[in-house]
């Protein structure tokens, strides 16, 4: 059964509602509020969730990490996906893209192997030999800056339930309508405060929307970790 979803119905299809991704974490803090007790840890999806989780942690006063995984990108088309990896090296694809795309077994494998590489250098360029708290029992909160085709979410929540949390919600800023209710099959908890229909690009949820740099990642994350 799917998870509850809550939203912000004010912003629901509408377009540029946040003013950046620190205002949007903001925003989810309100709501977290009150669906947030006990032991809880903040998990951010590089690069673009860790504003969004930074601003929630330092709102509610909740420990905050990392979880590393990866979209798979389609060769021919890097800046778009067709799935995501976890580091362990699990898939979760998009099979009626791929079914499209004429991907060879080979094709997906090397994608696989590329995003894994990139995910490890990533891992240590933000965290170095750091290891993460452990999870067991603990409300896990996951956080990106938007919900577009999901998979890199399900991936992620697949590789926490792997440490037996004792509850996993997501909050998200913005989300497509469709890959929301997929992604709250996966979680005890959904938060989307702006939900969109048709074509959906994370970045129309923000009025200031910029790419960070791995550098700027590093930076802000010692600022806060």
């Amino acid at each position: 059964m799917s998870a509850e979803v809550i939203e912000d119905p004010r912003l629901r299809g509408r377009r540029f509602v946040f003013e950046d991704r620190d205002d949007a974490g903001h925003a989810l803090a309100a709501v977290l509020r009150e669906h947030v007790e006990g032991d809880a840890i903040i998990l951010a999806i590089p690069s673009g969730g860790i504003p969004v989780a930074a601003a929630i942690a330092s709102d509610l006063g909740i420990a905050m990490d990392l979880i590393i995984v990866r979209k798979l990108q389609i060769p021919f088309n890097p800046e778009a996906g067709f799935g995501a990896v976890t580091m362990d090296g699990e898939m979760f694809l998009n099979r009626q893209l791929l079914a499209s795309l004429g991907l060879s077994s080979d094709d997906i494998e090397e994608a696989k192997n590329k995003a894994m590489r990139e995910g490890r250098s990533r891992q240590r360029a933000l965290l170095g030999d750091r290891r993460r708290e452990p999870l067991n029992g603990r409300t896990v909160i996951l956080v990106d800056d938007g919900l577009a085709s999901g998979y890199t979410m399900l991936a992620a929540i697949s590789e926490v339930r792997k440490e037996d949390p004792g509850r996993v919600i997501v909050a998200v800023p913005t989300g497509a309508g469709r890959t929301v209710q997929m992604v709250a099959d996966a979680v005890d908890l959904l938060i989307c405060l702006n939900i969109r229909g048709g074509p959906f690009a994370v970045a129309d949820a923000y009025r200031n929307w910029y790419d960070l740099t791995e550098d700027e990642a590093v930076t802000f994350l010692r600022s806060v970790l």
